[in-house]
């Protein structure tokens, strides 16, 4: 169970690595996020899903068929593709890059619809989809929008009950191999076009959300561009990209973990994921600290 008292949390995810990080406060594009807890098979099993999207990290994206678990708690953005737009209710992802629809509301095609031919389909350990890249029209917050954006229409899926697919927002890198017929070429992420159509002056993206026991509620940000200088107060403190495989590959972070004055490891890398709920530390250093 989470807190009671309001717990703010703010990720900051810059995209291109400056050796001074600049705070961007202007030309920012914000979505709200709303946490939704999946209730609709039953109780659901936190740690079960979490320990195979964990898996699926670390072991590097999976394309094709393997074991799901539905989506048990994470955070959605109403995001409009096609003109007019179709709003489809996205779980908002660092831990991949693809943007897909049509897991529940089925794809709209308007005069923005453009079919490249293309395979494409990803696996997330948790869940996975196949179908068909498109390019379309999308539509991000106060009617701002993004041309010709790839995005994955889905033919099929597993593991995604009560939402209509995922917004990408990991590192270009992840997208590699998820178009079948040409797996060495990336895809850019949405925040990759709002940079590449001058919509944002900078690759930034940060999160904010607020932990809450309510089932569903709308207690979160998703900014590109910068940051809302309103959501905090203080300095934000920066840490680079690791170097560390295959951390590197996602946004990862060299970090150390200690409890109370007992240190679990003095030098890791970890992934920052929105995608998953707990905190995971490795089985051997955790059965090292249990014994």
């Amino acid at each position: 169970m989470f807190p009671a008292a309001f717990l703010l949390t703010i990720l900051l995810l810059s995209l291109s690595i400056a050796a001074s990080p600049v705070e961007i406060r202007d030309s920012l594009i914000t979505l709200p996020i709303a946490r939704k807890l999946n209730v609709f098979d039953g109780t659901t099993n936190f740690l079960q899903y979490d320990k195979a999207r964990v898996t699926a990290l670390k072991d590097g994206r999976q394309i094709g068929s393997t074991a799901v678990i539905n989506e048990a708690s994470y955070y959605i953005a109403a995001v409009g593709v096609g003109s007019p737009a179709t709003t489809y209710n996205l779980i908002v992802d660092t831990g991949s890059s693809n943007t897909w629809v049509g897991a529940n509301t089925a794809y709209v095609k308007t005069s923005t619809s453009v079919n490249t031919g293309q395979p494409v389909e990803v696996g997330y350990g948790s869940g996975s989809f196949s179908g068909t890249e498109y390019t379309d029209t999308v539509t991000l917050g106060s009617g701002l929008t993004i041309t010709k954006q790839s995005i994955g229409v889905a033919s099929t899926s597993a593991g995604f009950t009560g939402v209509d697919g995922i917004l990408g927002i990991g590192p270009v890198g992840l997208t590699a191999g998820t178009l079948t017929k040409s797996p060495a070429k990336t895809i850019p992420t949405v925040t990759d076009s709002l940079h590449s159509q001058g919509t944002i002056s900078q690759k930034v993206v940060s999160v904010l959300f607020g932990p809450t026991t309510s089932q569903t509620i709308t207690n979160g940000e998703l900014t590109f561009g910068g940051t809302d200088a309103a959501k905090y107060t203080g300095d934000i403190g920066y840490t680079p990209v690791t170097t560390t495989n295959p951390a590197s590959t996602y946004w990862g972070i060299n970090e150390s973990i200690t409890y109370g004055s007992t240190t679990i490891l003095s030098s890791t890398a970890g992934i920052v994921d929105t995608g998953t709920t707990f905190l995971y530390i490795a089985t051997g250093v955790h059965l090292e600290c249990s014994e």
